[in-house]
Order: C-alpha cells, then sequence, then structure tokens
C-alpha cells in the first residue's frame, strides 16, 4: 500500500490530517496506537517501517492477554507524521470522527539482527511480524500473524509471553499519552453498535455476486469430552440442520443439508431472515423448545404437522457474507464474523449460537444436566470443508439418539392398527446390518402416517443379508426412510436396547446412516471401569473362526482398540479389508508385501516384517524369496494374492497395507513412477497445487497421472509404466520431473530429503523409485487418527477443499461404490519413459 493511497482518501482542504509524504525516524524505530472513533470506535495500531507507518485497524483494541487474540485489519499506509495526529476529522471526509494518541514509543524486532528495518520488512512480507514494544502503556513482545486464506488485509494481533503479560483490561486506561484527553473531552460520537459494522465493511467487501447453497461441513462422533484451549464447544441442537441463502431484495432460501427445501416448513425463520440486507449463507440448526427452553425434536415433528410451537433458528457458522466465500477462515474468525453481523438486527427466533473455548468437559457438564442432546467440538483455526466429516468436528452426546433406516413393520396385533414394530438397520460399508426392531413411541395418528409413507416402498424379499431370527409375519420395506429413535444402550450384538420412535428425519438419506464404531454396552462400560487390568485384557479378547473360500481364518483380539481416540477395533480395521478386498487386491497382487505391523494400535510400538517364517505360518501363504539389499540375504516376502491373505496380514496388526512399485514377474522393473509430495505442516492448499504442477508438467509430455491422498499429509502422483523400464530408469525420470516441479514452485517445494534443512517446505521424493522401496496401497487404511485412507481421486477433486483426512473407514466405501475404481489407469499401457526423457532434455537444451 502506498500514500498515494492515503492522499487520495482525503481532501486536506477539509481535514486537518498531514499530507503524506515519507519520513523517517533519527534514531530507534517507532510505534503509534491512536483511538479511532470514526463511525465506528477501533484503534489504529501503526508501525514505522520504509519511511511510513504501517498500519492496521484493530477493532476491539490492544491486550496484554496472550490468551486474548485481536483480529487486525490492514489498511494503507499513513505518513510517518501522522503519529502526532489528534483532533477530529471532520463529518463527510474519510474516517470522519474523534482521534487521539492513545500510546506510542519505540520498537524493535524480537530477533536480533544487524539491520532491524530490514528484517522488519522482509517478515511482514512473509506474514508474521514479531516485535518488542517499549510504550507507555503497551510493553514487551507481540505478533502480528496474517491469516492464511483469509482476506489479503487480515491479520491477528497477539501479546507474546513475557513479564509483562496481564489479565487486566488495559483500555480501561483510555486517556491521550500526549494531551491526556480521552474521546469523550473531544465530543466521542456515540454509536449502539460501538467498532461492529466498521470491521465488517474493512473485511467485506461488497460485490454483486448471489449467494448460494453450500453443503455443511459434517462432525464425527466421539464419545468423550475433553478440554483443549485450541477448540470452541457449542450446544448441540437437536433438530434440523438448515442452511439458509439469503439474497437482498430476493425470498429468502431455507434448506436441508441434503438441499431440500425448509421454506414452506420453516417460513416464519424465513420472513424474519429478510431482515439481512447482505447476501449471506448462514449454517445452523432449527428447534422447536418446550415451556423451559429445552430444544424437542418430538415437537418439531408435531410442528411440521400442525404449524404450532415455539420455532427458532440457532446459527452457529457464516460461509458466505456479500459474495465472499469465507469458508476458509478459522472457526473463530468466521464466528467473530457472524456475530458482528447479528448485532446489525434485533431477531426474536433467531440467535448466535455462543461458544466456549478450552472448557470441554464443563459444557458438557452442564448440557447433562440441562438435559441437552450433547455438545459440538470444532478446531477454532479449523476451516470450513463443505460436505466433508471431518474431526475437526466432533460430537459429544449425553443422550443416546441415533438415525436409523426403517427397512420393515411387523404385523400389528391386539387392538393396534397398521403395523405393530419397525424393523431398524444402519449400513455398516455398503451392507445394511440389522440393530433390532422397534415398537414404542407410536400414536394412532402417527402409526397411519408412516404406514402410508412406507406402503409404496413395500417389497417382497428382505434388503438384509443376514437372518434377524424374529417370529414376527414382517413386511419388508425398501431402504428409503431414515427416522429417529432414542435407546437405552447398545448390546454386546450390535442391537439397540429399549428404542423409542421419535419422527421421521426428511433431512437424511439413507446412504448417510452407518453403524457407529464404538457402539459399546454402557452397562459393560461401566463394569469394565472396575476391572483390573489382567479381567480387562481377558474380557476385550474377541476371537473368532470365519471361512475365506476353503480357507478359515482364526482371527484374534477383534475387540482390542486401534485407535483410542475414535474408539476403532481391531475388528473394524479387519472388516473394512473384508469389504474392500476386491478394489484393493489388483494393487497388491504379486507384489511383496513389507509388513507394518501394529500389535498394539497406533498409540503402541509398531515394527517391520518383510521375513515370513515359512515353518511357522499357514501353509496357504503364497511365499517368494527375493534378494533382501537392506537384509544382505534372500527373504521369504509374503505375496497377497486374494482376500484371505489380506485378513491374515490385517489379524497381525498390519493397519496399512505396502507393496512393492514392481511384481515378481518382473522384479527390477516397476509398473508405476510415484512423485511422493510430503509437506512439513504446510497449509494443504500448497500441496494441492505441488500436484497440480505435477500434472501440468506431465500435461506438456502428453504423458497421464493419477493422483490418491497419501491417508497421512500428502498426496502421492503415480505415472502408470507398465514394467517396461528398470528402476534406475524410472528414477532418473522421477528425478527430472521432481526437479522441474521445483524450479516452477521455488518459494514452497524442495528435493532437500534432510528434514532439518527442507527450511519447512513441501518436500517432492523422487528417491520412493528405487528397488524394494513401498508406499501404501490405495484403499489401504493409515495408522493416524480418525483411520485416514489412501483414496483414489479425481483431478477436479484436487483443489482447495481437498483433505487428506476427509476419506476415513467410516465414510470411504460409500464413497467407493459410487465412484468405483479410480485407480484402474495404473495398471494399464505406461508412459514411454524414453520419449519423455528426450522431450525434456530438448526442451532444456532449447
Amino acid at each position: 500500500m502506498s500514500l498515494s493511497k492515503y492522499n487520495k482518501k482525503r481532501d486536506f482542504k477539509q481535514t486537518q490530517e498531514p499530507k503524506g509524504k515519507v519520513e523517517k525516524s533519527s534514531n530507534k524505530l517507532i510505534f503509534v496506537v491512536q483511538k479511532h472513533a470514526a463511525s465506528h470506535l477501533h484503534y489504529d495500531f501503526r508501525l514505522e517501517m520504509d519511511g511510513v507507518l504501517k498500519s492496521w485497524a484493530v477493532p476491539k483494541g490492544p491486550s496484554m492477554d496472550p490468551d486474548v487474540k485481536r483480529l487486525a485489519m490492514m489498511v494503507e499506509d499513513h505518513p510517518y507524521s501522522y503519529k502526532d495526529f489528534e483532533g477530529t476529522i471532520p463529518a463527510g471526509n474519510y474516517g470522519a470522527g474523534n482521534v487521539i494518541v492513545w500510546d506510542n514509543g519505540t520498537y524493535t524486532p524480537s530477533e536480533k539482527t544487524a539491520s532491524p528495518e530490514r528484517t522488519l520488512v522482509a517478515n511482514l512480507k512473509k506474514g508474521r511480524l514479531s516485535f518488542v514494544l517499549t510504550g507507555k502503556k503497551l510493553k514487551g513482545e507481540f505478533s502480528l500473524v496474517k491469516l492464511n486464506g483469509k482476506q489479503e488485509n487480515a491479520w491477528l494481533l497477539i501479546k507474546k509471553n513475557d513479564k509483562y503479560v496481564n489479565d487486566t483490561d488495559i483500555l480501561q486506561k483510555d486517556k491521550s499519552v500526549i494531551s491526556s484527553r480521552t474521546l469523550a473531552d473531544l465530543g466521542e460520537k456515540k454509536e449502539a453498535d460501538s467498532d461492529k459494522e466498521n470491521q465488517t465493511k474493512q473485511i467485506i467487501k461488497k460485490t454483486a455476486k448471489p449467494a448460494e447453497f453450500i453443503k455443511p461441513m459434517l462432525a464425527t462422533i466421539t464419545d468423550k469430552a475433553f478440554d483443549d484451549e485450541d477448540w470452541i464447544f457449542e450446544n448441540k441442537y437437536d433438530g434440523y440442520r438448515t442452511i439458509a441463502v439469503i439474497n437482498p431484495n430476493e425470498e429468502v432460501e431455507l434448506y436441508s443439508r441434503n438441499e431440500i427445501s425448509f421454506n414452506t416448513n420453516f417460513k416464519p425463520i424465513a420472513e424474519e431472515l429478510k431482515k439481512i440486507d447482505h447476501a449471506v449463507v448462514l449454517d445452523g440448526e432449527v428447534v422447536v423448545e418446550d415451556e423451559q427452553g429445552k430444544a424437542s425434536f418430538q415437537l418439531l415433528q408435531n410442528y411440521l404437522k400442525t404449524g404450532f410451537g415455539n420455532l427458532k433458528y440457532y446459527v452457529f457458522d457464516l460461509l458466505n457474507l456479500d459474495g465472499n466465500l469465507v469458508t476458509k477462515l478459522s472457526t473463530l474468525d468466521r464466528k467473530e464474523l457472524l456475530k458482528i453481523l447479528f448485532n446489525k438486527y434485533k431477531f426474536s427466533n433467531i440467535f448466535y449460537a455462543d461458544h466456549s473455548i478450552g472448557d470441554g468437559i464443563k459444557q458438557f457438564e452442564l448440557a447433562t444436566k440441562n438435559k441437552e442432546e450433547g455438545i459440538v467440538a470444532k478446531k477454532a483455526d479449523g476451516v470450513y470443508l463443505s460436505d466433508k466429516r471431518s474431526h475437526d468436528w466432533l460430537k459429544i452426546k449425553t443422550a443416546n439418539q441415533e438415525e436409523v433406516i426403517i427397512i420393515g413393520i411387523t404385523e400389528p396385533k391386539n387392538s393396534r392398527k397398521h403395523f405393530g414394530a419397525i424393523l431398524m438397520a444402519q449400513y455398516y460399508g455398503k451392507r445394511l446390518q440389522y440393530i433390532g426392531k422397534c415398537g414404542t413411541g407410536f400414536t394412532e395418528q402417527i402409526l397411519e402416517e408412516l404406514y402410508t409413507k412406507l406402503q409404496p416402498y413395500f417389497i417382497t424379499d428382505s434388503p438384509l443379508n443376514e437372518k434377524t431370527g424374529l417370529r414376527d409375519t414382517i413386511q419388508w420395506v425398501k431402504p428409503k426412510l431414515v427416522c429417529q429413535i432414542k435407546f437405552s444402550e447398545w448390546t454386546a450384538d450390535k442391537r439397540l436396547r429399549h428404542p423409542v420412535y421419535l419422527g421421521l428425519r426428511i433431512d437424511k438419506k439413507p446412504n448417510e446412516v452407518f453403524l457407529p464404531t464404538d457402539t459399546k454396552n454402557t452397562t459393560e462400560v461401566k463394569k469394565e471401569e472396575k476391572m483390573d487390568e489382567t479381567t480387562q485384557k481377558s474380557k476385550t479378547e474377541n476371537d473368532y473362526d470365519l471361512k475365506v473360500g476353503k480357507t478359515v481364518l482364526h482371527l484374534t483380539n477383534q475387540n482390542k482398540i486401534y485407535f483410542p481416540d475414535d474408539k476403532i477395533t481391531k475388528g473394524d480395521i479387519v472388516q473394512y479389508y473384508n469389504e474392500v478386498a476386491d478394489l484393493i487386491l489388483p494393487y497388491l497382487k504379486n507384489r511383496p508385501q513389507s509388513m507394518n505391523r501394529f500389535p498394539n494400535g497406533i498409540a503402541g510400538t509398531s515394527f517391520y516384517q518383510k521375513e515370513v517364517d515359512v515353518e511357522k505360518s499357514p501353509s496357504w501363504l503364497k511365499t517368494k524369496k527375493i534378494f533382501s539389499e537392506s537384509n544382505d540375504a534372500d527373504v521369504n516376502y509374503l505375496i497377497c494374492n486374494n482376500k484371505e491373505t489380506l485378513l491374515y496380514m490385517a489379524n497381525l496388526g498390519c493397519i496399512e497395507i505396502n507393496p512393492w512399485n514392481s511384481t515378481i514377474q518382473h522384479i527390477e522393473n516397476p509398473d508405476w513412477l510415484v512423485i511422493d509430495i510430503d509437506p512439513d505442516n504446510q497449509d494443504f492448499t500448497e500441496v494441492v497445487k505441488t500436484a497440480l504442477t505435477v500434472k501440468e508438467v506431465m500435461d506438456e509430455l502428453e504423458t497421464e497421472c493419477l493422483c490418491k491422498t497419501s491417508g497421512a499429509t500428502g498426496l502421492h502422483v503415480y505415472i502408470p509404466l507398465g514394467a517396461q523400464y528398470d528402476y534406475d530408469s524410472t528414477k532418473i525420470l522421477a528425478e527430472l520431473i521432481a526437479k522441474e516441479v521445483q524450479s516452477r514452485l521455488p518459494d514452497t517445494t524442495t528435493l532437500e530429503r534432510s528434514i532439518k534443512k527442507r527450511d519447512r517446505k513441501i518436500y517432492i521424493d523422487f528417491l520412493q523409485n528405487r528397488h524394494g522401496q513401498t508406499l501404501a496401497a490405495p484403499y489401504s487404511v493409515r495408522p493416524k487418527p480418525g483411520a485416514t485412507v489412501s483414496t483414489p481421486l479425481e483431478w477436479s477433486e484436487v483443489n482447495d477443499d481437498l483433505h487428506p483426512s476427509q476419506f476415513t473407514i467410516k465414510n470411504v466405501l460409500s464413497r467407493f461404490e459410487k465412484k468405483g475404481d479410480l485407480w484402474k489407469p495404473v495398471l494399464e499401457k505406461g508412459a514411454n519413459v524414453k520419449k519423455i526423457i528426450k522431450k525434456i532434455e530438448d526442451r532444456d537444451r532449447g
């Protein structure tokens, strides 16, 4: 920003503000903070740099508390002489209102350097300034940190921990350090909303682009509340998730999470939202509350039928404001903007959904005491992942409620009409699993209405692969309708105990209703808490035999927890590979396996096993003796060509599956070339950019490539080779490609193998293309929180919304069923490596 912008905004015939020209301090660099009552009160934070005052508007003012992070909007540079400006900017002029010099002094960069100003300028460009203030009020170390993904002018002002830290509100010291006057002494301009609207105006530039529906982000269920200062905690509302799309002078549109219109159902909410004169997209929950203010799903069901009830809309997120997507902002920043927006209006049935920071256990205990549904934990710095279920949002329920699919009804008995009970199921992967029947919670009217809705879906055959064991006369139903059930607990055989029908979910699709992985009987949990270690161990063991083809597998310890935070068991991993076998096996066939075993889950010690003890292993296992350079000897490698071997490996504790790049038929010739994009905690959008640059290079070389998530932190790009070339040739090509990509992204990527020397850049690893190297196979689980899966992608999905955490064993099976095997081309006819290398060499010579 230049002083010409400052000058252009001001009429110096009317305002006493100094004209802009470059000046410098003769000695130390200065800073100044001016308190400014313009249309709304804020504080202007200014740092001398390059002969001007680099300036940020801080709506809530500085704080001496490190836990308080203030939003700071970078504005145009101000002239050095502005440091002493106090007085009134006349009405009709830019920034009209009163100004005092609230604080001033000198400052230095936190790091010792021969050229302080040059260091500060360089750090400003990097988006992170750390400095020490020596002022009358502000003292000690502070940081200004640019918000990634936000509008280019948004920063955070943060106090660092030092001897000057204080949680007292320093803004109470409200007098000028030059004149000892307050703004009131200048006739402070008072506004009802103080600094709120101005902040919104600075952050959001109005455009004509209309707001449109955005599919909501989804939360993952967990069973335990926690305290963490990096998380916020909100109430969980017992209602319908509702996206509101508002465009001024148009009808307000209300949608379910699946874009079903709620306009008719929730017309009073839509009418009240017309007060908002911005183009916005809101995310929240519509509920009906009883006289005590408690939300009830049953009351909401009654409202949909009768129109009677205390309808309310609790809004917890803002996704678009004035045509600007704000999903890339952090959770806290989006909520700050939402609060600013809502402070402009007086609503009667629309509410800002408040939150606490760090105190999850306390908020959960309060929700339990008030008999509320639970809480939702959200990463404070997390972005909004549209249409993704993420571990950045966690649902923690106080009561047992589930969404279930109706798959049948039983014949009515005695005086009951229409049907006796509904049969319930949930998906486990792509398979429906029966979870019990429910005959409670129905009035005569509900029985008639539900029967009428089920009739069009009556079918002859059961949609289940299993027998229910019921003796009732059953009318089977297509799995099309979802309802809400409350219950006392899960039984050991995964049935709902004491279920009560609450109502249909018109906002949920059956393929979104999955069997939870942590369905442990609550009575058993209480008993387990009292068990000693020996008893506990015997309790968690769960061995059984599974016949796969002609082979009988003895599966052990299936209840052992492998993922502690997610309560995912060894049995869940075995079941996942059982479901995904047909997809993963083509990429394992005839390939030596390097087994990475986690016998005690991801929190325990793991080890690699190459050698298979043939004498002690089942005779049906296939092995191949291959020379291992690292072992300097022939090794019997396991070959995984069938489901029974895959499940055998999973039972050994192989959470991830790591095949060679070549098969035993062409052991020196890999079937593909791999570019492993390995970040060092960078913004994942930079990882995406790197992958797209690999594709750009391969497109120029007229060569196909495929992309998958690593399942951990990075992306893998594969180039099919068809086993035409040896590892040495492949590695040469991989290095040429990596060098070309790095040359196009020099500021964010590196070829430096040493982590210490990478300078926090993304490592483009071409060394995976060596004899004996392995990477996680497509469709492989990874030993990471959430049980993420290495997932093949369409190139259109490799965009700024992508993150590996989106794909876990809880949701990928439905994706794979829908998308099919996106990885097939990797085994088809390969690229012409010699032709590609010649093209690169010709281009380099040219």
